[in-house]
């Protein structure tokens, strides 16, 4: 049988994918079997009339939610394959199975008789007294048609269905675009002097990366090598090279200039953005954007973004000064360039702090980092979690359960390691969401991703278990594995049946990051680095001294911080409000003119940024990646409620389990905040935790 057609509600491992009988062949079959349950179910629905909102919500949602959960269950496995362990056979069905899938959600949202149908169950007798997360749904779908173009005529209508379809193609052939780019790019070494500053682990790595090659070390542009090159590298040359190598990855500039290049891509994307918006009343996309965001205006955004700059810029402005002394009076670099601010940074720490972040890597090795994260959640949320045999992509991933009491309620992939035809950066996907349905209860799943350095047994990495040296992770690592996990918990301790409203989905996009910001805050606190650190080969804890210091190292240069998650947020905003949509050149025009309020130092005239952001042109952050510092409002106000009663304390971790993540996107993120922290979220948290007044 099609692996893709058998998880339903099957007795083998609460139906998860089985990974272990994937095959890329399977594909099409599948999206023309779920197309078709599909269809059938909308046909059902379009004949579904009378009877109270509860009789029609049966015969109408209900159906479709199974359709929707049936469908959306088997192309998240082929979506995140693609993800993750990309191949040729694997493309070559993928865009015709997104483009099917694309097509046939956007005639959806354009059906009127749907859209009359769902209307039906809103005003029937009772609809009041439906269960919220079922109000939520509908009110949501109601909401989705209109965007989706269903009102809709003519040609107007199936130009809008062209473009969502084009804008679908567009995203997958531009995170392809900077997959391949990324990997095209390689740097043999012969001589270990080019590699010296590099730690020890990091030149292991590349020495294993080149077993074949025929050099001595081989690097590449994975996030990873490219970090330990630009931090740690005493060869300005070298740094500079791969500097410019990852700043011009997929565009016309560097080293593959032309061969990759993203820039018609964002033009065509911008265009096609604007053009959506406008079709269905809106000025622009940044505007049509916010209709499923907590922010109410285009205006709101950018004061609040900008009430953030006139904030960050000042400390930022003078910590970059006392880089730039300390690069020309330490180091002898009186030209400080963008390659060598993460070196020299790391050197002024060094010398600010008395230590840096390598000091840190053997007391955070990846299993016991884990092992701690799960310590801290059970004394915030009293759950536990074990690892537990499923079938998985590739031998680095694990699998566990999360528990309450005995109860199983919920499980996680974790894929740790960087590797090739895997996408950079880290997220986390659905994989399975909750749902209550034919008698039976299916757990949510998540797909936590990661791309940490692996362990220097492997150039691709190995299990945690294997007996190898274990991968040893930055404190920075540790942060990302918490925020992972934070979006994780948020589906995962859902207690919503509705998969439209539950967990992430149908949550506004600009709290989205609330739960995954909120966990970060642990890794800060000293109780939890009781639990997360110990040295990799004698067991011994985080010394006082060490931890004093990282923790000291908190609001280390968070102005430069702040005001580079501004620019991205500013530009993002900026190039969706643009009417007509820019063109290329006008797009680095914007973010120049966005980089002369708040850059410190501008990058080359050749770097291509925008190429390769992938959050706004691959990703669901276009006209939106401002969430980030939105939500950061939210996240840094509800831990500051934990003061206290101390990081640990429970009944605070019982409350944000139950008001916001057991919640999800059955209610406003502003209702579920309110019922945890009694009052409207203030920003006075956030600017203390960057060490601004308040």
């Amino acid at each position: 049988m099609n692996s893709l057609l058998s998880n339903r509600f099957p007795d083998r491992a609460n139906g998860l994918p089985q990974f272990d009988r994937f095959n890329a062949a399977e594909v099409p079959e599948a999206i023309d079997v779920l197309l078709q349950r599909h269809d059938a179910a909308v046909a059902g629905a379009l004949i579904a009339a009378g009877g109270s909102a509860a009789e029609l919500y049966a015969l109408i949602a209900q159906p479709l939610e199974q359709a929707d959960d049936d469908l959306s269950s088997a192309f998240s496995t082929i979506e995140h394959l693609h993800r993750v362990c990309d191949t040729e056979a694997l493309r070559e069905v993928y865009s015709p199975a997104l483009e099917r899938v694309t097509e046939h959600a956007s005639a959806l949202m354009q059906n009127r008789g749907l859209f009359e149908a769902v209307t039906r169950i809103a005003k029937a007798p009772g609809f009041a007294e439906l269960g919220r997360a079922q109000q939520t749904a509908i009110e949501h779908s109601l909401r989705d048609f209109r965007l989706g173009g269903v009102a809709l005529e003519g040609e107007a209508a199936v130009r809008f269905r062209a473009i969502s379809l084009a804008l679908s193609q567009l995203s997958t052939d531009f995170e392809e675009a900077i997959l391949d780019a990324t990997e095209a790019w390689k740097k043999p070494i012969a001589d270990i002097a080019q590699l010296a500053g590099i730690p020890d682990d990091a030149r292991a790595r590349f020495q294993a990366a080149a077993v074949g090659s025929g050099a001595s070390y081989l690097l590449d542009l994975t996030y990873p090598s490219y970090a330990a090159v630009v931090t740690y590298a005493t060869d300005r040359a070298l740094r500079e090279e791969i500097y410019t190598a990852y700043s011009t990855r997929a565009s016309d500039q560097g080293p593959n200039a032309g061969t990759f290049d993203n820039g018609p891509k964002i033009e065509r994307m911008l265009a096609l953005k604007l053009e959506a918006a406008q079709l269905l009343g809106f000025e622009n996309a940044a505007t049509e954007s916010l209709a499923t965001k907590m922010a109410a205006s285009p205006e709101r955004v950018l004061q609040f973004l900008d009430d953030l700059l006139r904030q960050a810029r000042p400390g930022a402005l003078q910590e970059f000064a006392q880089l730039r002394e300390f690069a020309a009076t330490e180091l002898h670099l009186h030209d400080l360039q963008p390659w060598d601010v993460a070196f020299v940074s790391e050197k002024f720490k060094a010398l600010k702090l008395g230590f840096d972040d390598e000091l840190l890597r053997p007391y955070f090795p990846y299993p016991h980092v884990l092992k701690g994260l799960f310590g801290v959640l059970g004394r915030i949320f009293g759950i536990t979690v074990r690892k537990v045999e499923a079938a998985v992509w590739h031998r680095d991933v694990e699998y566990f359960e999360l528990l309450r009491g005995d109860i199983a309620i919920a499980g996680c992939y974790i894929d740790p390691y960087a590797r090739a035809k895997k996408r950079s950066g880290a997220w986390m996907d659905v994989c399975r969401s909750q749902r209550r349905a034919e008698g039976k209860h299916r757990r949510p799943v998540a797909y936590l991703n990661c791309n940490f350095a692996p362990p220097n047994a492997s150039e691709t990495g190995v299990g945690s278990e294997t007996g190898a040296t274990p991968a040893l992770l930055t404190h920075d690592d540790v942060v990302t594995l918490f925020h992972e996990f934070g979006h994780g918990l948020h589906l995962m301790l859902s207690e919503v049946d509705v998969p439209a409203v539950g967990g992430i989905e149908g949550v506004e996009w600009d709290a989205v990051e609330l739960p995954s910001q909120f966990l970060e805050n642990f890794c800060w606190q000293p109780e939890a680095l009781d639990l997360l650190a110990q040295q990799h080969e004698t067991g011994a804890a985080l010394p006082a001294e060490l931890k004093a210091k990282l923790l000291a190292s908190k609001q280390f240069h968070s102005g430069l911080f702040l005001v580079r998650q501004l620019e991205f947020a500013l530009f993002d905003f900026a190039i969706h409000m643009q009417t007509p949509a820019p063109d290329l050149t006008q797009v680095y025009q914007i973010l120049a003119a966005v980089r002369a309020r708040t850059s410190v130092l501008l990058p080359p005239e050749w770097q291509r940024f925008a190429q390769s952001f992938s959050h706004i042109f691959g990703g669901g952050y276009g006209a939106g990646y401002y969430s980030y510092l939105w939500a950061e409002v939210l996240s840094a106000d509800a831990f500051a409620a934990f003061a206290q009663g101390g990081a640990f304390d429970a009944k605070c971790g019982e409350r944000f389990r139950k008001e916001v993540l057991a919640a999800g996107g059955a209610r406003p993120a502003l209702e579920s905040f309110i019922a945890f922290r009694g009052r409207e979220p203030e920003v006075g948290a956030l600017l203390k935790s960057y060490g601004l007044a308040a």
